[in-house]
């Protein structure tokens, strides 16, 4: 148990006398009511490792943070206070206190904001973690998380809105606020609460008004969509802010009141309006899971080609199934989906870990997706190896004729929902309210349409590389993998038209993500979307031509590099342009730009500056 000083100033202590019985969202407060009576009364958390319960009469009802924006000064010391407890490094802060500001001389106005984990009601980061590392507590409704389970994915990261689960690339684990469960259990608020030097923060049960408070508002400005996680964080903000509000962080995000009195965010074009190439700044830390994504779209499209070719007995595709690279043609499936689990395995800040990936399928679209993934690797290779004793250069080479009947047949079949569902779940993990340029439709569209693409190109030159080695009639498949290639583009392009148009009319970090698309990598943007038109187009005359001559092999060789050339930009493109809803930063804490500078004049060699090598 915590232990208790005997000068312990009393504004440490928490002071709860009545509580009401639901919240804001009409859920009980009581923890135990809203389990159903589940969870025991007296459970011991063993804090610290050490048994016992403490004494605090509202142990099991749901506790929050209370923020008056109008007190902060912005000392950081609740950063300070809460950094010390954890022992926490330097480039780690499990609290941040972040600014907006607007207005002109001399009536400048700046507001200061400390955030931390908000302990919401619904959790996103819990639902999302594959390896189940995080628990909502009915003790305090603390949302706990356990380091040592994590493997490092990041992906509650990506869904919480409020910068709350910190990655520390140098641990390769995730870690974040307790809420100081150990204090509240011997009566006494949170660290960074009891270090507050204005005023500003307090902490009690949710609902509650502290002393000399009159508010309990669920947002202020730069504060995301309560709705997204339901938050237990409460707020006073009485002072009048300007009708602009600018964040100081790099985020080209802006806050504009509303009719009442809320405020929204806009895109702020802080960075003016040229474009630029930037093709250097496309590497970021998520290349692993643009190889990933790009290799198992890849394998999947190509096999489901062969598999429903097969099924509709189209002459081109028959022509590559019985041929002596069918068997090739699925390793090359096999191959580049297991290729593609290892790089999503090196994204991880703990690789050895990556066993714990299925721990959580009742709600993670991680873990589906890697199931539905794994599944299909399983299926495609027990595919090959039950035809491979069919295959004539095997039959010729071992002297062995061996049939396995309907087996690979079966095989194949389950193959099918297996990538399906691993493909539908991909999608799924970038369905992100708190990313709002991924959280559209055109995600699907994206992978699909890469699917076909990639898929058909690889079904094409192994055909090619068939006929240059035995006689194989691929006369038909020509113009059905010129029709696929031309569905795929036409899909693609217009989810990309589609999405431009939609990020163009909304107000949020999705237009954001889009105003930096349009400048920061104007370039390479307006060269992804000429490479997909122009592909379209040498396709279509592909179509048209509809044999195997000089001219089609050129524009197969042209299609080739182009696409792959777009696709590495697009996928690129899409991991490094999402603006999340996160909360603002300050000038150098929090501030991506500030850390790219510090990284660039060598400023990120000093521990204390709180910069480290952005990768895993």
């Amino acid at each position: 148990m915590w232990k208790v000083r005997e000068d312990e100033p009393q504004y440490a202590f928490l002071k709860d006398p009545q509580n009401k019985a639901v919240n804001y969202y009409e859920a009980p407060i009581d923890l135990i009511a809203r389990s159903g009576g589940v969870a025991p009364a007296e459970r011991e958390m063993f804090i610290n490792d050490e048994p016992g319960v403490g004494a605090n009469p509202n142990r099991n009802k749901q506790h929050a943070f209370h923020f008056t924006a109008d007190n902060c000064i912005g000392c950081h010391a609740c950063e300070a206070a809460c950094s010390e407890k954890n022992d926490n490094p330097p480039h780690i802060s499990f609290r941040s206190v972040g600014y907006v500001e607007g207005g002109t001389y001399p009536d400048f106005t700046r507001m200061n904001i400390s955030m931390a984990c908000n302990h919401c009601d619904d959790p996103v980061c819990l639902k999302g973690c594959p390896t189940r590392a995080y628990t909502k507590h009915a003790e305090y409704g603390a949302v706990l998380q356990d380091p040592e389970t994590c493997f490092g994915c990041g992906y509650c990261t990506w869904v919480c809105p409020y910068n709350a689960p910190q990655l520390d690339p140098v641990k390769g684990q995730v870690s974040k606020c307790n809420m100081c469960v150990d204090r509240l259990e011997v009566g006494l608020k949170p660290a960074c609460v009891s270090a507050c030097l204005g005023n500003a923060l307090n902490f009690g049960v949710v609902e509650n008004t502290p002393d000399n408070r009159e508010q309990t508002k669920l947002a202020i400005p730069g504060f995301p969509d309560p709705e997204i996680t339901h938050p237990n964080i409460r707020f006073q903000q009485k002072k009048k802010l300007p009708d602009t509000v600018t964040r100081t962080d790099g985020m080209p995000v802006k806050y504009h009141r509303q009719d009442d009195g809320s405020y929204r965010p806009a895109v702020d074009q802080k960075k003016g309006k040229a474009k630029h190439w930037n093709l250097t700044r496309l590497s970021s830390r998520e290349n692993p899971l643009v190889a990933f994504t790009l290799l198992t779209q890849t394998s999947l499209g190509a096999f489901f080609i062969m598999f429903f070719g097969g099924l509709l007995k189209i002459p081109g595709i028959m022509a590559v199934r019985e041929s002596l690279l069918y068997v090739p043609l699925m390793a090359i499936c096999a191959g580049c989906c297991a290729l593609g689990l290892f790089m999503s395995t090196i994204h991880l800040g703990k690789p050895l870990r990556a066993y714990r990936g299925f721990n959580n399928l009742r709600h993670s679209p991680v873990c589906r997706e890697g199931l539905g993934i794994f599944l299909y690797l399983v299926f495609v290779g027990l595919h090959m190896l039950s035809v491979l004793p069919e295959n004539a250069l095997f039959t010729q080479l071992t002297g062995l004729t061996v049939s396995f009947g309907m087996l690979p047949d079966l095989l194949s079949t389950l193959a099918i929902p297996a990538g399906a569902g691993g493909l539908y779940y991909m999608y799924r993990c970038y369905r992100i309210p708190a990313r709002p340029f991924w959280n559209h439709w055109q995600t699907a569209t994206h992978f699909v349409g890469n699917a076909i693409v990639l898929g058909a190109l690889l079904v094409m030159a192994t055909a090619l590389a068939a006929a240059f080695i035995a006689p194989v009639n691929v006369q038909g498949l020509v113009p059905v993998i010129a029709a696929l290639l031309v569905v795929g583009l036409i899909v693609e392009g217009l989810g990309l038209w589609r999405h431009a148009q939609d990020m163009n009319k909304l107000a949020n970090e999705g237009a954001a993500s889009h105003y930096i698309q349009c400048t920061t990598f104007g370039k390479s943007y307006v060269l992804r979307n000429v490479l997909i038109v122009s592909n379209l187009a040498v396709a279509a005359a592909l179509f048209v031509v509809a044999d195997i001559s000089v001219m089609s092999l050129s524009l197969l060789a042209f299609l080739t590099f182009s696409v792959g050339c777009s696709a590495l930009i697009g996928r690129a493109l899409f991991y490094v342009l999402v603006v999340p809803t996160t909360m603002p930063g300050a000038f150098f804490w929090k501030n991506k730009d500030f850390e790219q500078h510090a990284r660039d004049i060598g400023l990120a060699h000093f521990p204390q500056v709180g910069v480290v090598p952005d990768a895993h």
